[in-house]
């Protein structure tokens, strides 16, 4: 999965997360569920991995962060660098942009092929 495709999902998942909250502050009570982008995204993203049966704990170990530590080091580098983006918004005071802006912005600005 290219990186401009990990950006967008993960924006996508905080995107949903602001619109629960959202639904959750007008109405305490509202059914909200979410809509299982984030296992979607790990499930696409991280690697299946077979252990050999009589691998040691150490080598077990070594396995996983050898599997999966590329796809994590990429699915927190987006999701902090929309966070960033965030705060940085928040930081200095803007009330002319909300976070959904800021949010459909660094989306926009990775469909159409933009680097960070």
């Amino acid at each position: 999965m290219e990186q401009r495709e990990i950006m967008q999902r993960s924006v996508g998942i905080l995107t949903e997360a602001l619109e629960m909250r959202r639904r959750i502050r007008e109405n305490p009570d509202a059914d909200v569920t979410r809509n299982g982008a984030v296992a979607k995204l790990l499930e696409e993203m991280l690697p299946h991995i077979q252990l050999p049966a009589d691998a040691s704990v150490r080598e077990v170990a070594d396995i996983v962060t050898e599997k999966l530590g590329p796809a994590i080091v990429q699915i927190t580098s987006a999701l902090t660098h929309a966070f960033v983006q965030l705060a940085e918004i928040h930081d200095e005071g803007r009330t002319d942009v909300s976070s959904a802006d800021v949010l459909r912005s660094i989306s926009l600005h990775y469909e159409t092929g933009g680097k960070r």
